[in-house]
């Protein structure tokens, strides 16, 4: 800490459930590259805590560190982030994967952008494991900072809170309990849609992925209805049924876009799986349309494709698969427009949000 500090200005939260999570690095990055008062909340999840005082080496012993435990016996990182949330007390919380890290000087970034802009939540660069800059979200075009609206810049595609966040303002909000996956779905959303003078720190010192995990809790298969068990809490929250339609809109088009084009990839791949799956998927399709009339009609004719596919009952996997696998041609007429050429320039459309991200990726922060 900076001299004379003797309280934090940012509690951050590394939680981890393995042995073979690179923890150390992950501290090292924030304790060794941070000018200002942070402190490092390590929590061990269902694991002896001495294994991973053992990784974190001499980082253990620094007093900017925490280790913290919590044995709830369930396999997902709620849990762990919620305790160190709870434990924080700086005017700042952050939360970080065990196997990711920050560049260095992110942190006094953020903080340095919150001073300018009272922000009560600093969104993070994401750099990827490829080295480019995450697309996501893709605000307005592809450069908006400053004051940012949760419709308008389409924040609803930053799923993980990464990044700053004011602990007077938020500190009482939760990742959801009990899921093995989209526990941070209603967290971040939240603090999107509820949150006043958001900022981005798009040219500062990345948040960074890494690619040499093997064991992330979100990544097994799970039952349709428990990955989208968020969904009844979203819809119970009350500033999301005060939103207007068109921020109900902007959520579903990418709840849409992102989790329920995943969800069928991960569900029809092999004849018994698309037999069991096709209805639930469609429901589930049907549900989304129910809380925001008009959003699928905003998909492109690649997405709207996938979806007839899925309703023929001729249907095949490979059929499935392929329509899945048209989607992904960013460039061609069918993933850039959408079925009523009238709604092509929409806002979240294809055409301008594929654009914005599209600029994003293609950046060179220095």
């Amino acid at each position: 800490m900076e001299p004379g500090i003797t309280e934090p200005l940012v509690d951050l939260t590394i939680a981890v459930h393995s042995e073979t999570r690179p923890v150390a690095r992950a501290a090292a990055s924030v304790l060794d590259h941070t000018k200002a008062a942070v402190r490092v909340n390590v929590v061990a999840h269902n694991i002896d805590p001495g294994i991973i005082r053992r990784n974190l080496g001499g980082y253990a012993d620094d007093p900017r560190l925490r280790l913290l435990e919590l044995r709830d016996g369930i396999p997902s990182p709620a849990g762990p982030m919620n305790h160190g949330f709870a434990s924080s007390t700086a005017p700042f919380i952050s939360v970080m994967g065990s196997d990711d890290e920050l560049a260095p000087g992110a942190i006094d970034a953020w903080l340095a952008l919150q001073r300018e802009t009272g922000a009560e939540a600093v969104l993070a660069r994401i750099r990827l494991a490829d080295g480019r800059t995450d697309p996501y979200p893709p605000v307005r075009g592809g450069r908006r900072t400053r004051t940012l609206d949760p419709r308008l810049d389409r924040l609803a595609y930053r799923s993980a809170p990464l990044g700053l966040i004011d602990r007077q303002r938020f500190g009482g909000l939760r990742l959801s309990e009990g899921m093995p996956s989209g526990e941070d779905l209603t967290y971040s959303l939240t603090l999107w849609f509820t949150g006043r003078n958001l900022a981005y720190d798009l040219n500062g010192p990345a948040y960074i992925v890494n690619g040499d995990a093997g064991d992330r809790v979100t990544s097994a298969p799970r039952p349709l209805e428990r990955d989208f068990a968020f969904l009844d809490e979203l819809e119970g929250l009350p500033w999301f049924a005060a939103a207007s339609r068109a921020e109900r809109t902007a959520i579903v088009v990418k709840l849409v876009r992102i989790h329920v084009f995943d969800a069928i990839l991960a569900r029809a791949r092999t004849r018994e799986q698309l037999n069991a799956n096709r209805g639930p998927l469609l429901s589930l399709v049907d549900r989304l349309e129910a809380l925001a009339p008009g959003a699928t009609a905003l998909l492109s004719l690649a997405d709207r494709a996938t979806f007839d596919e899925l309703r023929d009952p001729a249907s095949t996997p490979e059929s499935v698969a392929s329509r899945l696998s048209a989607r992904h041609a960013y460039l061609s007429i069918p993933t850039l427009l959408t079925r009523n050429p009238l709604r092509a320039l929409h806002r979240q459309a294809p055409f301008r949000t594929l654009f914005a991200g599209y600029r994003i990726m293609r950046r060179r922060p220095a």
